[in-house]
């Protein structure tokens, strides 16, 4: 078949055999390699399959994982876009305002024109194969972006020229210093009135503590701005002012010479010296190389000994990158693509250990999962090492269970394509899976999870535990952050209530950010999240997608407890079952703890021993107290630091761990009842970006919602207030900021930690509550 198909509205046959495409008779050789199924008819266009050239066995140094990270409307997926369109993946270029974009494919994130779960893509650039992951930029849906980073070996940090260093960048920047990944920064919106490169530059110094190496300079300002300077290579990048027309695929590059142009010479030839001084201070082979010339002449230094000094660097997270452009505008996104290649890890440069751990053997990590109504459990995979195959068995270290995967996928958004094996430093999907959830570390074997761990052993980081995954880097479980807000759901019917239970399952599985649990005394269902739209979506989702009419109670805020003096209780459990009698006496001490690295501890007083009480009998009573503080004395709120020690535990032969467990739970329900306790609400840190003439009306409400202004910073003609604020005083906040500033102002919100309410609040909390 050729190698361009045009989808239009007829059908389509086969040129080998003349029969209608069906999805069971497609090849990789007759099919287009994705569908764009969410397009009308008139914007299926045609795919380029010699663009994705299907081998999965692409060499691994010519493989890029990497993901595009920023604050919400920076325009991750607008370059996410042009990105697929430049490199012959799409032909048609996609917008976020008309919600036809590739990666935005949930109906949620096209109704409101933002990027509620990331999205995979796969395509080529000059060779190289790029699996890069679009994440959301609202901090409700922080998790994702967790999740993907994980699995990455590079990013690309997308910045609002006009806005520099946002509160949602500070998050994602955090994360991506957690799991130590090199980043580029991409300068968006150069056309922007407001737009301000060196300001920046001074922001990601400042606010995000690393150290900006410009290798690109403007040309113009603001409506003006019409390409860049490569420092590098001293040339012009351009695009035609109208660069829409041929949506910025052809630009033509200039190199800059003192005949041509002097004050640009001068200009590119400064910051060129100005990059290799900065970069011979930090790299010593690029220092060594250029003093060790018979003349010193910067002007002379090749492009080739700049760019490996910047890559080693930028691999040693020494530097960040920083190119500029106008994604919207359809300018720099190529030269980026090119940085990607240049500058980016590849697979085989990180995650050293674990090739060394398992050799050739398959090492994959699931880092998300999404139910698709004709496939299932749709697992996505970053492989490390070894190789998958369909129909091939696979063991699950986490689970200690064996799953089959059927079919493996690449794949594009929500598009995909099957392929017969996937390679080490690649990303895919598999369908199958039965058990598997995010964050499970998935070998060939048990056999070849044993080998790694003796190897581990080897070098003196064994543990007790033979299957403790942990102990593998980079695999470990993921860090979710505790959801702040909670809503009861319940089905309109009974009739509905099994497939509502089910859909909440699917979404769960999905979603680790998102909680679902029942009420002991209500026997309601609660929904659990990180905010108020992330619940939004949810129920939105339960509607929509599983057709399940459900009534939710009004959204209530996750408080927490805390004891504030010390208390000892001691409880007897005696009870008969049957002919079996169980006799349980256990004595706790319950301590306030000011290190809040864990909610809640547990050890044993001095005088006891694991070995003398019985281990069994320990883990017994740790799951009692655990249990038992999930609901406390005040408000039925999880009790927070707090230490809890064993000081005595009797149990007569025969006592089953149940009862034990049973008796520690009510022993610790007995000691919080006897001490106080005080509530604690969560707190937010809040960052408002409003004009000067509504700054007044901005903070007299915050006042009013006992908010605490930290500082009031100015960008450009914009004040930027930020603060810290009760959770519980923010619900609704949106309408009415839009209301106080005629929808001129922006928030974000993220959490920050739990803190003790007054007297007088905690009477009206209990109040409200618990109505007396």
């Amino acid at each position: 078949m050729a190698s361009r198909l045009l989808w239009r509205s007829v059908a389509l046959k086969c040129c080998q055999c003349g029969r209608p495409f069906q999805s069971r008779h497609w090849t990789a050789r007759d099919a287009p390699f994705f569908l764009l199924r969410n397009m009308n008819s008139v914007q299926r266009t045609s795919i380029s399959l010699n663009a994705t050239k299907s081998s999965p066995g692409v060499d691994m140094s010519r493989i890029r994982n990497i993901g595009i990270m920023a604050h919400i409307d920076a325009g991750k997926t607008t370059t996410t876009e042009r990105m697929l369109y430049y490199s012959g993946t799409t032909k048609h270029l996609g917008d976020v305002d008309d919600g036809d974009t590739v990666t935005d494919y949930m109906p949620q994130e096209r109704d409101r024109g933002i990027t509620i779960t990331s999205a995979s893509v796969t395509f080529f650039w000059k060779d190289h194969r790029i699996n890069l992951i679009d994440t959301p930029g609202h901090v409700d849906f922080t998790v994702e972006v967790e999740r993907s980073l994980r699995v990455l070996d590079g990013a690309i940090a997308v910045f609002d020229a006009s806005q520099g260093v946002e509160a949602q960048t500070l998050t994602v920047w955090r994360q991506a210093n957690r799991y130590g990944i090199p980043r580029l920064a991409f300068l968006n919106k150069m056309d922007k009135v407001n737009a301000d490169f060196g300001f920046c530059l001074a922001s990601i110094q400042d606010k995000l503590h690393a150290l900006p190496v410009p290798l690109q300079m403007p040309i113009g300002h603001h409506r003006s701005f019409s390409g860049v300077i490569d420092i590098i290579a001293m040339e012009t990048v351009t695009w035609q002012p109208k660069a829409t027309v041929d949506a910025g695929q052809t630009y033509t590059r200039e190199a800059i010479t003192e005949q041509n142009d002097a004050k640009l010479w001068l200009r590119a030839s400064d910051a060129r010296i100005g990059l290799i001084e900065q970069l011979m201070d930090l790299d010593e082979d690029f220092a060594e190389a250029i003093l060790n010339q018979d003349e010193i002449d910067f002007n002379k230094v090749s492009s080739e000994m700049i760019m490996s000094a910047v890559r080693r660097l930028t691999l040693d997270q020494k530097i960040v990158p920083v190119l500029c452009g106008s994604s919207l505008k359809n300018k720099g996104v190529q030269l980026l693509m090119d940085a990607v290649n240049d500058y980016l890890p590849a697979p085989h440069e990180r995650q050293q250990e674990i090739v060394h751990l398992y050799g050739k053997d398959l090492c994959a990590y699931a880092f998300k999962i999404v139910h698709d109504k004709q496939r299932g459990a749709l697992v996505f995979l970053r492989v490390y090492s070894g190789s998958l195959k369909p129909q091939s068995a696979i063991y699950n270290a986490n689970r200690n269970c064996t799953e089959r995967i059927s079919r493996l996928l690449w794949v594009l958004a929500d598009n995909h394509r099957e392929v017969q094996s996937i390679s080490a430093g690649n990303i895919a999907v598999a369908v199958g899976m039965k058990q598997t959830v995010t964050g499970d570390t998935l070998v060939s074997s048990k056999s070849a999870l044993n080998a790694a761990t003796r190897v581990l052993k080897r070098q003196g980081k064994s543990s007790n535990d033979p299957s403790d995954v942990d102990r593998v880097p980079v695999l470990g479980s993921l860090d979710v952050p505790e959801p702040v807000f909670f809503c009861t759901i319940e089905p309109a019917s009974q009739a509905y209530q099994a497939d509502l239970e089910k859909a909440l399952q699917c979404l769960q599985r999905e979603d680790p950010s998102l909680r679902v649990r029942t009420d002991v005394d209500t026997g309601q269902t609660i929904l659990s999240g990180m905010g108020e739209l992330h619940l939004e979506i949810i129920l939105d989702r339960i509607q929509k997608e599983y057709k399940i009419d459900a009534e939710v109670g009004p959204l209530q805020i996750s408080y927490r407890e805390r004891i504030t003096q010390e208390a000892t209780q001691q409880t007897t459990l005696d009870r008969t079952i049957g002919t079996q009698h169980h006799l349980a006496t256990i004595r706790l001490l319950v301590q306030p703890k000011h290190d809040s690295s864990e909610p809640v501890t547990f050890g044993l007083s001095s005088d006891l021993s694991a070995e003398h009480c019985g281990i069994e009998v320990v883990e017994a009573v740790r799951n009692g107290v655990m249990s038992a503080c999930q609901q406390g004395p005040v408000i039925g709120f999880p009790v927070i630091d707090m230490h809890i020690r064993l000081e005595s535990v009797e149990t007569s032969p025969g006592t089953a761990p149940a009862m034990v467990s049973a008796c520690a739970s009510q022993c610790l329900h007995s000691a919080l009842r006897v001490t106080a306790c005080q509530i604690l609400e969560p707190m937010m840190n809040l960052e408002i970006v409003t004009s000067e003439g509504r700054l007044g009306d901005v903070l007299g409400d915050l006042n009013s919602r006992r908010g605490q202004v930290v500082a009031i910073e100015t960008r450009d003609d914009s004040r930027v207030l930020v603060a810290r604020t009760p959770l519980s005083e923010m619900m609704g906040y949106s309408t009415s900021l839009r209301s106080l500033t005629s929808g001129t102002a922006t928030f974000s919100l993220e959490f920050s930690n739990y803190e003790p309410v007054d007297r007088t609040e905690q009477d009206k909390i209990i109040k409200r509550l618990t109505g007396f």
